[in-house]
């Protein structure tokens, strides 16, 4: 058996008052009990998952980290209302217990959900577990049809088109993005500016709109102890909406990185490891089972690189300006740099 992902110690700056959090819930949530302990759970640049052990059940609890100014990647009541209305079409979500939007508890607004208990693969410990290729294909073959899966969901008989506004999500999509690198920029990238330039001028084909969750990746999964082939849960949905599914296939293979790339991109994946479908597989397939017309999908990948460059530079902007002490956030810079010149290299040769 697979060890089950676990949480750690919270580390300096990460604590909260448990005991103003207690006092909180007994008169709010008293069905959650008493919690006697909290740590965290690793990995992750974004909102915070913290562990809440209570004499017999463990709970999931999350927050926006401090400094975070990007509302609607960091929007509590957002996110738990998204899970609110996914979990009775989609059970691969966990289920969410309580929300609560006053800050002068902890500090920030959070919400409680359901702990699904798995194994998470984590560019740190899935090489250490030395899966075989046979079962790591099956794996990221399981990732791809779960996607489709998560897809092919009716939006307008489950009411989940209420979270967005398909029209012209793209356009939308393609000039916030580029907004926001601009108000967090820090150092001047010429790839960026090239890609922000090339991106407002090659919108794709429309597609029919599905929901979204807009950060697709191995480490939002949790997968079976037993069967690491079936996925039994889909985490971090802060950034869900409605809108053009290719969005998501691009956000995904943005994160695909294959091995014989950089090695800096290990550190940050595992879909280098033996076994797992290239980039071009990952979209044959998913046109293949969706009858989707991905002729466009070099703009999806090209975008997906660049959110995840700018997603990198709002975190090192909130590092420079002093609302982090996290070592890894001020080591970012390079990888912005690399994401750029990767998406930049794509246009040039016209490759995923």
């Amino acid at each position: 058996m697979m060890q089950i992902d676990h949480s750690i110690p919270l580390q300096q700056g990460e604590h909260f008052d448990s005991e103003v959090l207690n006092n909180y819930l007994q008169e709010y949530a008293p069905a959650i009990g008493k919690i006697i302990s909290v740590t965290r759970f690793p990995g992750g640049y974004s909102n915070i998952t913290y562990c809440l052990q209570t004499a017999s059940v463990e709970y999931v609890f999350r927050m926006p980290p401090a400094g975070a100014s990007i509302q609607s990647a960091h929007d509590m009541g957002r996110e738990f209302r998204v899970i609110s209305l996914l979990q009775p079409h989609f059970k691969k979500v966990p289920a969410v217990y309580h929300y609560c939007d006053n800050v002068s508890v902890i500090g920030a607004p959070f919400y409680i959900m359901e702990r699904i208990k798995g194994v998470v693969l984590r560019a740190g410990n899935a090489p250490k577990m030395q899966i075989e290729p046979a079962l790591m294909h099956q794996i990221s073959i399981a990732l791809i049809d779960n996607l489709i899966a998560l897809h092919s969901i009716d939006i307008v008989q489950t009411n989940l088109i209420d979270l967005g506004k398909p029209d012209g999500y793209v356009n939308r999509q393609v000039s916030g993005w580029i907004k926001r690198y601009y108000v967090a920029e820090t150092d001047t990238i010429e790839n960026m500016n090239k890609i922000a330039d090339w991106l407002s001028k090659n919108f794709p084909r429309d597609q029919q709109p599905t929901f979204l969750h807009n950060d697709y990746k191995y480490d939002n999964v949790i997968l079976d102890a037993n069967d690491l082939s079936k996925i039994i849960g889909v985490l971090d949905w802060e950034m869900a909406t409605v809108g053009d599914p290719l969005m998501d296939v691009g956000a995904s293979l943005a994160y695909w990185f294959e091995a014989g790339e950089e090695s800096i991109f290990k550190t940050y994946n595992l879909t280098w490891l033996p076994g797992n479908v290239s980039r071009k597989e990952f979209a044959a397939r998913y046109a293949e089972k969706t009858n989707r017309d991905l002729t466009d999908i070099l703009f999806y990948y090209v975008f997906g690189l660049f959110k995840n460059a700018v997603i990198g530079q709002q975190i090192y902007h909130r590092w420079k300006q002093g609302n982090s002490n996290d070592a890894r956030f001020g080591a970012l810079l390079p990888l912005i740099q690399l994401l750029s010149f990767k998406a930049v290299k794509a246009l040039e040769t016209d490759r995923i």
